[in-house]
């Protein structure tokens, strides 16, 4: 059965495969996976390798590439929960690369329902480098994940053992926000704030200081590039402005 999925997910374009039994997934901060449905037993997880466009010094141009792996992404899901459905008459539950995700205030928005990196390292897909993201054995650090959750009963693929993390720590050099200077942690408050310059935090900030102006600044205001720039990434989803973790690892750049 495992053969036959991967096979069929491979075939769409999807770059690798992993299965991870729900038992071996461990994520420390998402929500456990029965609050999602309790017949779940097993998650397929897919793997998408980075545009080089992600590194582009031009981020608009970046995100676009990050866009493109998550619409390809979720076209693939919901072929491959599809295809669970029609050939083996499971429950399937699509699990997206990014938004949406729960908005939540004890979680600031920043939490998933399902994590993917834990559920990469589950399926042996990867292991965690110093930017504590997932480090493909092929694609490094530029790699995306999404995943499709079901009833059926899959037993995990092995882990990865190797130490593919050369702990180069350029990810911790070249990082703006100094996001990654503790081991072992991303302080994600400060990475949003870098990395997303127009994401929920922002909209907030920016409608406070309209509320408060007189009607000749909010007219300045609604002309500003900020307010165009919050404008587009409401209409479009988080724009990210910075790469860098990704970007500057040379695990995988050969690919």
């Amino acid at each position: 059965m495992k053969q036959s999925i991967k096979e069929f997910a491979l075939g769409l374009g999807v770059d690798d495969v992993g299965f991870a039994a729900v038992a071996d997934y461990n994520s420390p901060r998402s929500p456990k996976i029965e609050t999602i449905s309790p017949d779940i037993k097993s998650m397929i997880v897919l793997a998408y390798k980075e545009l080089s466009s992600c590194a582009s010094p031009d981020k608009d141009t970046a995100m676009s590439g990050r866009q493109a792996v998550y619409e390809f992404a979720r076209a693939a899901n919901y072929r491959v929960a599809r295809y669970l459905e029609s050939k083996y008459h499971a429950k399937a539950f699509t699990v997206p690369g990014s938004n949406p995700f729960a908005m939540l205030k004890e979680t600031g928005g920043a939490v998933g329902q399902v994590s993917l990196r834990h559920a990469a390292k589950a399926a042996g897909l990867g292991v965690f480098g110093r930017h504590n993201l997932i480090i493909h054995p092929r694609f490094g650090t530029r790699v995306n994940f999404s995943a499709v959750l079901s009833d059926l009963d899959l037993p995990s693929d092995p882990p990865l053992s190797d130490q593919l993390c050369t702990e180069c720590n350029l990810c911790v050099e070249e990082c703006p926000a100094r996001a990654l200077d503790e081991e072992g942690k991303t302080i994600v408050n400060d990475c949003f704030k870098n990395s997303q310059p127009y994401g929920l935090g922002a909209n907030i900030a920016f409608w406070k200081k309209v509320l408060a102006a007189s009607p000749e600044e909010q007219k300045r205001m609604m002309g500003s590039v900020d307010y165009w720039r919050l404008y587009q990434s409401i209409l479009v989803g988080n724009q990210y402005y910075c790469f860098n973790c990704m970007s500057v690892c040379p695990i995988g750049t050969e690919i």
